[in-house]
């Protein structure tokens, strides 16, 4: 059986070698999400964010109930007791804290040898109390009952992710990451079943202190939903990114730039037909009409005065000089081809 602790060390050596590729493509990828030009961003989709709050909500809870207060009671701990301490004074002291369960009746009857409590401190009170067929001659047994305990927090993990970035809660942009998300749910999965399978449990029983004891069913019941929140809150983040168009941005399809700008044109139609209305209206009326000879009038002497002045003239051209006429004609013409196509496609359209 491999042991823990060597493949901790294989994962630092991977990590010597691959790190500074991961560094690099990391600053890139950060340099490129701070450089996304404002125009291109956009409000988060109302789909996504509903989505957002519930994942994030998930990894919230995910990372609270990490604590050690939510986990199953390690006596040892709870008793301050070492490993080799005989049953009687270990369970009068943990009489003394609270009333005997009947898990607890049943660990004591367990506990008959080092070994039952190496198992214990490898796969948890639940499995050692609840095994059926279980038998510490064959600790492979424990390893095959802990999996359904292991697998389930997984599924019903997948299950939310699943959930979350589907078409139908999420829409398109929340879609498009199910099978990475499925991806890092399994992955996580599989590595719990790794690291417990290659568990060496035996690691413990050259310990006589309790400091040097290491409850491995709670430590990686903590790392298992502290995973859990990391996942969770990394692939937010990423949907958030996606979906404003900072980052792995998906271009708006052809009908929904049709959209956008038969919208705007319909905005600028009905603009124009309140002010064809306005100038009707002002041009049957003679008190109004009158009015609005006057200012016109009035508005042309003052700006001529205006431009005549030494310092105004001055002032425009300096302007025009730092102005790029071109690229403003260019932009404006550009403007013009787009409503004049979309006018133009509109009229083609049947009624």
């Amino acid at each position: 059986m491999v042991s823990f602790s060597i493949s901790f060390s294989g994962i630092l050596r991977i990590l010597m070698w691959v790190g500074p590729f991961l560094f690099t493509r990391g600053y890139q990828t950060y340099q490129s999400i701070r450089s996304a030009p404002p125009s291109r961003i956009r409000p988060v989709p109302p789909a996504v964010a509903r989505s957002l709050n519930v994942l994030y909500a998930f990894a919230l809870f995910a990372f609270i109930y990490s604590f050690p207060y939510f986990a199953p009671e390690n006596i040892f701990q709870a008793t301050s007791s070492r490993l080799q301490i005989p049953n009687g004074p270990l369970f009068v002291r943990l009489r003394s804290l609270h009333e005997l369960s009947d898990k607890d009746q049943i660990l004591q009857s367990k506990f008959v040898n080092l070994e039952s409590r190496l198992l214990y401190l490898a796969y948890g009170p639940d499995v050692l109390a609840s095994c059926p067929y279980c038998t510490s001659q064959e600790p492979s047994s424990y390893l095959y009952y802990s999996l359904p305990s292991i697998l389930a927090p997984h599924l019903s993990h997948l299950t939310i992710l699943g959930i979350l970035t589907s078409s139908f809660i999420s829409g398109i942009h929340g879609a498009r990451w199910r099978t990475p998300a499925a991806i890092l749910g399994v992955s996580l999965a599989a590595i719990e079943v790794w690291i417990v399978g290659s568990y060496d449990y035996q690691k413990n029983a050259t310990a006589t202190r309790l400091s040097d004891v290491e409850p491995f069913y709670w430590r990686m019941r903590s790392l298992r939903y502290m995973s859990f929140a990391i996942v969770d809150a990394g692939l937010g983040y990423v949907v958030y990114l996606a979906s404003t168009n900072r980052w792995l941005g998906i271009p708006p399809t052809v009908a929904e730039r049709l959209e956008d700008n038969i919208r705007m044109t319909e905005g600028l139609r009905g603009k124009l037909s309140m002010l064809g209305a306005l100038k009707n209206t002002v041009a049957r009326d003679r008190g109004l009409r009158q009015r609005s000879d006057e200012y016109w009038m009035n508005e042309g002497q003052v700006m001529g005065q205006v431009l005549e002045d030494r310092e105004v003239v001055d002032g425009m051209q300096a302007a025009l000089e730092r102005v790029n006429v071109e690229t403003i004609e260019r932009q404006a013409g550009g403007l013009a081809d787009n409503v004049v196509g979309v006018m133009d496609m509109m009229r083609g359209m049947p009624t």
